[in-house]
C-alpha cells in the first residue's frame, strides 16, 4: 500500500487539474504587476491561416489574437447581438453562473509565454472573489455575454500590438 500512496503522491505533484496551469506557474505568473489596459473588441476576422479576434485599448493598440473557428462564431455571435435556438457554450456558461447566483467581474488577457496567450476570468460566489484560468477566446465570448470589460496586460498589449487599419470596403 505504500507504493500506491507513493506512486498517487508522484502522480499528484507532476499532473494538475486538467485546464488548469501548474502551481509555479500560477505563481510566476501572479508575482507581476500587470497594469491592465481595458480593451475593446473590434472584431473577428478571417485568414488564410485562420480566424482571430482583434483587441484595440484607448491608445489605439491593437492586438489579434488567433481563436478556432468555433469561437470565432461565437464572439461574432455575440458582438451581433444574435442568439441561437439552442445555447452554444459559452451561453449555457453564462446561465449556469446566473443560475447559481455568481456573476463575472471581468476578464483579463495576462500573459503571452511561448506564443500562448493566457486569460483569466474573475467571478464572484457568495461574496468570494475566484479566477478561472482560461483560454482568451472563451474568457472573451463570456465577456461579451455579460457584458463586462476586458483587460489585457499592458505588457502583453506592447509585445503583442500591430498595426492596424480597418480596411475601407
Amino acid at each position: 500500500m505504500a507504493a500506491d500512496d507513493e506512486f498517487l503522491k508522484r502522480f499528484n505533484e507532476s499532473f494538475h487539474e486538467a485546464g488548469e496551469p501548474a502551481p509555479e506557474e500560477v505563481e510566476r505568473r501572479q508575482a507581476r504587476d500587470l497594469n491592465e489596459k481595458e480593451v475593446k473588441v473590434q472584431g473577428v476576422y478571417e485568414h488564410p491561416k485562420g480566424a482571430f479576434v482583434l483587441l484595440r485599448d484607448s491608445r489605439g493598440r491593437a492586438m489579434p489574437i488567433w481563436i478556432g473557428h468555433a469561437e470565432a462564431l461565437s464572439i461574432s455571435l455575440a458582438i451581433e447581438g444574435h442568439t441561437t435556438p439552442r445555447p452554444l457554450t459559452h451561453d449555457l456558461f453564462r446561465i449556469v453562473l446566473e443560475r447559481l447566483g455568481a456573476t463575472v467581474d471581468c476578464v483579463l488577457v495576462d500573459d503571452l509565454y511561448n506564443n500562448t496567450y493566457y486569460a483569466k476570468i474573475s467571478l464572484r460566489s457568495n461574496g468570494k472573489a475566484m479566477e478561472i484560468d482560461c483560454r482568451p477566446s472563451d474568457a472573451i465570448a463570456v465577456a461579451l455575454r455579460t457584458k463586462v470589460p476586458i483587460y489585457v496586460a499592458d505588457a502583453v498589449l506592447e509585445e503583442a500590438q500591430v498595426e492596424w487599419r480597418e480596411q475601407e470596403s
